[in-house]
């Protein structure tokens, strides 16, 4: 792809210069050569890539001029926590600020005699290398952020490793906080979470500003689900209104494996969501569920990628948009069926509700099948609130902000009823309302 003659290399590169990322190399002493190799490939990568532009099928209807790298540096490190901030009784506790940790709870002495691993990339590196080597950033990026992707692999300074080993459950949530701070201060948070054969367990990841300012965060989690495994998955990105966000999802779903993920998108003023899911084993189910509350002028980009690489898996995504004032939302969903890929079962929704004349929604549900036994369906629908009900709703003296959050929360709920533990229905679901309230347009 040429780069654009309007392009400097400043441009390309913004405030993560040459220079910015020996510094960043230079605040990681400890770790192992190969690693610092990896990351040295990838800044090569990042610098020498192209930024998006209008004739990328993977960025069509995306504001490509509000992908700018310009003015932000890697945020400095942060002593202060952050916590959850609603009631969750969970089994570790890790925080991170401007992408260092900033506390963190043990791991219950039950759950590490059974080999239970919840502890930092950087440790992970010294006590677990050849774990990493596998999983970390192991899939390459199809979405069409491989720029972006690389940028983190270069700068990522520190994020969440859980490792939970055969046959083990770890029943209370395991919760990660990413905290960021400052004027134009960029972070790269990740989560790394492996599950070996027949391990179960679940996994919250709260994206957070503790500020109003300016901030970039691009960042990436890796699930991996082995034979017989289940993991459950929820991520709440709360960046503040002002923030630009680049997230790179990738799941790989093993032999009779279940991997359930759930995104809220509640934050940042423009928001690009990739999510990869690829089912390599018979028996693999992976759920994609997401639900975005769009207000203002802002916008949430949402790519996804549906692989069936094994005969007799199955995949089922739900994405709901609720869209106020003059926000624009993207899907672009793409189901892949490959030639073994028999008796695949997979589904694919994208649901919009216009609550207002001026907001957009853009809608691009795909199916690419190689096989001839295979029930695949997808779909996308946008449409406003009935006006019975709105009508109704008026004739009992509910003002029209108490109408309108009644009926997106009437509107999500088939999404978030299909988290089986209730604790973590109900903090999300508090989470949400509490944004909601909280937001201006």
């Amino acid at each position: 792809m040429a780069t654009s003659p309007t392009l400097t290399a400043a441009d390309l590169v913004g405030g993560f210069t040459a220079e910015a990322f020996e510094r960043h190399l230079g605040t990681l002493p400890d770790a192992p050569a190969w690693w610092r190799e990896r990351k040295r490939a990838a800044y090569a990568r990042f610098a020498a890539a192209a930024l998006p532009s209008r004739t990328d099928e993977g960025w069509r209807f995306s504001n490509i001029a509000g992908i700018k790298l310009v003015g932000y540096a890697p945020a400095a490190p942060a002593a202060e926590a952050t916590a959850f901030p609603f009631p969750l009784e969970a089994a570790v506790r890790l925080s991170f600020a401007g992408g260092r940790l900033a506390g963190r709870t043990p791991v219950p002495a039950e759950l590490a005699a059974q080999g239970v691993v919840v502890t930092t990339l950087g440790q992970a590196l010294q006590e677990h290398p050849e774990l990493l080597r596998q999983h970390f950033m192991a899939q390459p990026q199809k979405l069409g952020s491989a720029k972006f992707a690389a940028l983190h692999e270069a700068f990522v300074a520190d994020g969440a490793f859980v490792f939970v080993p055969k046959g083990v459950e770890v029943r209370q949530p395991i919760v990660v906080v990413h905290a960021a701070a400052g004027a134009d201060a960029a972070v790269f948070p990740h989560t790394l979470v492996i599950a070996e054969d027949r391990a179960q367990l679940t996994v919250v990841d709260y994206f957070v500003s503790t500020d109003g300012g300016r901030q970039f965060a691009c960042g990436a989690n890796d699930l991996y689900a082995g034979h017989g495994s289940r993991i459950t998955y929820a991520a709440a990105q709360c960046w503040s209104l002002e923030t630009l966000s680049l997230q790179f999802n990738s799941t790989v779903v093993r032999r009779d494996a279940r991997v359930q993920s759930l995104n809220l998108h509640l934050g940042a003023s423009q928001a690009r969501h990739e999510s990869l899911s690829q089912l390599q084993a018979p028996g693999g189910f992976s759920e994609m569920l997401a639900v975005t509350v769009a207000t203002g002028d802002r916008e949430f980009d949402q790519r996804t990628l549906q692989i069936h690489q094994a005969p007799n898996t199955k995949s089922d995504l739900l994405y709901k948009n609720a869209l106020l004032d003059q926000a624009r939302t993207i899907f672009s969903g793409l189901i892949v069926v490959d030639p073994d890929a028999q008796k695949t079962d997979a589904y694919q929704s994208n649901r919009n509700l216009m609550l207002s004349d001026e907001a957009e929604s853009n809608s691009l549900p795909g199916l690419e099948i190689q096989a001839n036994d295979v029930r695949c369906t997808h779909g996308a629908t946008s449409s406003r609130i009935d006006p019975e009900q709105e009508f109704y709703l008026k004739s009992r003296g509910i003002p029209p902000a108490a109408a309108n959050e009644l009926l997106i929360f009437g509107f999500f709920e088939e999404v978030l009823n299909r988290l089986e533990n209730e604790p973590l229905h109900e903090a999300l679901r508090a989470l949400l309302r509490s944004r909601f309230h909280s937001q201006p347009s």
